[in-house]
């Protein structure tokens, strides 16, 4: 159910105004382990998985993630159900350099694109606030099912903060 809720707002969101660009922006699925480089637990696998459910039909045209596994793993289902590859950005240069290539990035597509970032805990409020977003939603480190939706266009930006999948515990 919460699934269908979100494609919903998804969709009203990238139907508001003709012309206007659609991104959505996430944190990565949970992971195996706290090591440098984990992959997605099997509930971080079901996450990834539901986020493709999400955006079907979304016309998602951009994918882009981190080189880390856990960010490419969440985002290559919904890459794969658009036949789409993922678009990696690094950090070489530090998290602001980050940021500001992932929202370049994300402007660049098309008027009518819906663009899905996949971040980190510490990027994905600033890639949002980097976006428009007046009000990012803090993520700590259990957060995992928060999506925020950020239409772009003709005046300020749109935004809707929700979640998707299974619900994640606090902290």
């Amino acid at each position: 159910m919460r699934t269908s809720l979100i494609a919903l707002a998804a969709a009203l969101i990238s139907v508001t105004s003709a012309g206007a660009q659609t991104v959505v922006i996430v944190r990565h699925g949970e992971k195996v382990d706290t090591s440098s480089d984990p992959a997605l637990s099997a509930a971080g696998e079901a996450r990834a998985a539901a986020l493709a459910a999400a955006l079907r039909g979304a016309g998602v045209s951009t994918v882009i993630a981190t080189p880390l596994k856990r960010t490419r793993s969440t985002a290559q289902p919904t890459a794969a159900a658009a036949g789409l590859t993922v678009t990696s950005i690094g950090f070489d240069g530090g998290q602001p350099i980050h940021v500001a290539a992932v929202a370049a990035l994300a402007r660049q597509a098309p008027a009518t694109a819906t663009v899905l970032v996949v971040g980190h805990s510490n990027t994905v409020p600033e890639i949002a606030r980097a976006l428009g977003d007046a009000d990012p939603q803090p993520l700590t480190d259990c957060d995992f099912d928060r999506m925020t939706v950020i239409q772009l266009g003709a005046g300020a930006p749109k935004v809707v903060h929700a979640r998707y999948g299974a619900p994640t515990s606090a902290c």
